[in-house]
């Protein structure tokens, strides 16, 4: 388990305060101690083992509860060398006995006619970046022509960066090598959100361009299988299309396609496979966030057009291989044999889940486990999904071997860039981080059609963690403030009044799940009772070496640790992040960090909030996000170490969705250019612990040569500091330690 290095000197010290008291700077130095190497984390794992531990292999992450930001609170998923034998870069042309056959008959010889579907809702894409004229640029170098016709359907965009595309209506293009030539100049000012959108285009190219081959690709944003596709940012109101909507609008156009592909997040999902596999032969998506860039088009246009025949494995190779070819950190993109997994995972997914759901009622720590060290995708937005193989593997039963194998069976192609480990080619929802998607996604998932036997599962989990949760507390704990006081957390039981049906104490407007779950109320108030984080005797004290030190009879209930820091202006507390900063002493008991350091952007303390750390061998991978505004927009700059580059670096940014703009999850990351302007924004809170406001902290950043031009490294932070750790439960529980302050101001 790395960590990003904090072992070199320190060669500056800085302050920080709110917007107009700025950054300053001054002298001082000295060799940081606290590592999150790999040799420290060995020497941490044989502490932990040597002490009654076990929780060590989740105590990766945090969030940030208390931020004003919706982008959501951040966990780090245990994601290290590959579980099962990794399965990227081979493709499998075997079909498994008992599948379907297939919708689509390739003739070959040259005389098979392609009809290319791209449904483009450039959103804010599009207008703040221009990403769909992009690839339309690319659809046009690729030369479609002869028995290929490439269409697209255009809109939800305020604004296309080209002369072509109109914003004011919803148009249909048929790209060409000599360009777009336009086949609907105006379809109306529609909602491309709207089924009815879709399917009315789907039939459009079906009556113009009859074929015997159908691809049908959606470019957009996603959200997975509880958001579904696409944000309109013309009507960002109508939310968006959900997987049973998607399925509807293509069951309606009664077309079968041959692949049906998302250039978009987070749809590479079981439950999108399963829903459209009456629907199509394939499925092409990313069970992670793609890159702004998304596909690279020309490469394969050109070779189906050259042979409209190829086959559809070979096809979806070359998007796959030019797509993680483009590079970056956290790349996937899988093609998955629909015909196939509608024959053979039915059974054991019904399986797994009957089995899991007992499991449940038994040992919840163990599935809770297994769940917290799952490859996540996406985690910083709360999405709860999960690696399929990954988990069931990780749970280690009989069913859930059978079920990774019928999913890596028909996976026929998978890759990922080289930090992305465990990422096998289908996820699933399976609730951890957000109990409030619970109701949401079991109701899409009767919508859908999806096995009720996993559903059973989720709801018990769901009711199994809330029950923890209210148990210790209810929500109360996100707060960043309990931890400032210095007395004993005395935590109130509230589990009988969660479960005679109250479900605000978790900050829940619903929580049916509660009553639908097989899983009974006594069981639940049962084990939560006798498995729980004792936390009453939380103190710090001094060891034999002066270290200032925790000590925690039962770290295996702990499933998250991460250090939280404040800045105390005078006038209130300035939020500097959560680090996955921690170190035990050969007692293993937990030593404070208190060297007075934080992370820096050309030498000024910035937020910083840890969000995933990945690795593979020695080989690891660390993000982060610090908050700021760049050029009047909220985004979050990512910054990344690595075993190559343990200093760090800025990579990009993603936008910071806020007020509900869009429940879907931006592309990402998005590079900085020269000239962008960069202020860096923190949440404030006043004495009270109430949020006084969200301020612009240091002095503002013009880019001047990308990204490389923003230097990272640790500073001594000349303030009055007030810091604490956060535990985090295997029910999602946080509780902070009493909190420890430093008085730097005067160094």
């Amino acid at each position: 388990m790395p960590g990003r290095s904090r072992e070199q000197n320190i060669s500056g010290s800085s302050g920080i305060g709110r917007h107009g008291g700025g950054i300053h700077g001054g002298g001082g130095g000295g060799d940081r101690g606290f590592g999150r190497n790999p040799l420290v984390n060995i020497i941490i794992l044989i502490a932990i083992l040597a002490f009654g531990g076990g929780g060590l292999g989740s105590f990766l992450g945090g969030d940030d509860s208390g931020s004003s930001s919706s982008y959501g609170s951040f966990y780090q998923t245990a994601a290290t060398s590959w579980t099962r034998e990794k399965n990227t870069g081979v493709l499998n042309t075997q079909v498994a006995d008992g599948a379907r056959a297939k919708f689509t008959t390739l003739k070959g010889n040259g005389s098979d006619k392609v009809t290319i579907l791209v449904y483009m809702c450039g959103a804010d894409l599009e207008s703040r970046n221009g990403m769909g004229t992009s690839d339309l640029k690319e659809m046009i170098a690729g030369v479609p022509s002869g028995n290929v016709n490439l269409l697209v359907y255009t809109g939800g965009a305020k604004r296309w960066n080209n002369t072509a595309v109109s914003s004011d209506v919803c148009q249909i293009f048929q790209v060409t090598g000599e360009g777009l030539k336009c086949l609907v100049s105006d379809d109306g000012d529609r909602t491309m959100t709207d089924p009815d959108t879709l399917t009315r285009f789907i039939d459009y190219g079906k009556e113009n361009f009859p074929a015997n081959r159908y691809e049908l690709i959606l470019w957009d944003h996603g959200g997975g299988s509880v958001s579904g596709y696409g944000y309109d940012e013309k009507h960002a109101s109508a939310g968006s299309m959900p997987l049973s909507k998607i399925h509807s609008a293509v069951t309606a156009s009664g077309v079968k396609f041959d692949a049906i592909g998302f250039d978009a997040c987070l749809m590479a999902t079981a439950e999108n496979a399963l829903s459209l596999s009456d629907c199509a032969d394939y499925l092409i998506a990313s069970e992670e966030t793609e890159p702004g860039t998304g596909w690279y088009y020309t490469n394969w246009i050109r070779k189906l057009t050259a042979d409209p025949g190829m086959s559809t494995l070979d096809l979806s190779k070359i998007i796959i291989d030019d797509f993680v070819s483009s590079g970056g950190s956290s790349l996937t993109l899988s093609v998955t044999d629909l015909a196939e997994l509608s024959s053979t995972l039915s059974a054991p997914l019904s399986a797994f889940s009957a089995a899991t759901e007992k499991e449940i009622e038994s040992d919840y720590d163990t599935v809770s486990k297994a769940r917290s060290d799952t490859r996540e995708f996406a985690s910083s937005s709360r999405i709860d999904q999960v690696d399929l193989v990954h988990f069931a593997t990780n749970l280690g039963t009989d069913e859930g071997k059978a079920l990774s194998d019928a999913v890596l069976s028909a996976v026929k192609y998978n890759r990922t860039s080289a930090s992305m480990t465990n990422a096998y080619g289908l996820s699933i929802y399976f609730p951890y981080r957000n109990l409030s998607n619970v109701d949401q996604a079991t109701g899409e998932y009767a919508d859908l059609g999806m096995d009720e036997s996993y559903t059973d599962c989720v709801k018990s989990f769901a009711k199994m963690e809330a029950s923890g949760q209210a148990a210790g507390g209810g929500m109360d704990a996100s707060s960043p403030f309990p931890m400032l006081s210095t007395g004993d957390i005395v935590v109130e039981d509230l589990l009988g009044q969660f479960l005679s049906g109250d479900p605000s104490l978790l900050g829940l407007t619903s929580a049916d799940f509660m009553q639908d779950a097989p899983l009974s109320d006594d069981t639940a108030r049962s084990y939560v009772e006798s498995h729980s984080l004792e936390t009453a005797d939380l103190s710090w004290s001094e060891d034999a070496d002066g270290n200032t030190v925790l000590s925690l009879t039962d770290w295996d209930q702990v499933s998250a640790l991460e250090k939280s820091t404040f800045v105390d202006d005078g006038s209130g507390y300035i939020d500097l992040g959560l680090d996955e900063v921690y170190r035990f002493n050969d007692d293993g008991a937990l030593i404070a960090d208190t060297d007075g350091t934080w992370l820096a952007i050309n030498g000024q303390p910035v937020p910083y909030y840890h969000i995933d750390t990945t690795e593979d061998g020695d080989d690891y991978t660390i993000r982060g996000r610090i908050p700021a505004m760049l050029n009047g927009t909220y985004v979050n700059l990512i910054a990344e170490f690595t075993d190559e580059n343990p200093d760090g670096s800025i990579t990009g940014y993603v936008t910071d969705y806020r007020d509900g703009e869009t429940n879907t999850v931006a592309k990402s990351i998005e590079s900085l250019n020269d000239g962008d302007v960069i202020d860096f924004v923190a949440t404030c809170y006043d004495y009270d612990g109430n949020v006084d406001d969200e301020y612009e902290v240091g002095t503002e950043v013009t880019v001047d040569g990308g990204a490389e031009s923003l230097v990272l490294s640790d500073v001594y932070v000349t303030e009055k500091l007030v810091l604490s750790y956060r535990l985090t439960d295997t029910y999602g529980h946080s509780v902070y330690t009493p909190s420890i302050e430093l008085d730097n101001s005067g160094s």
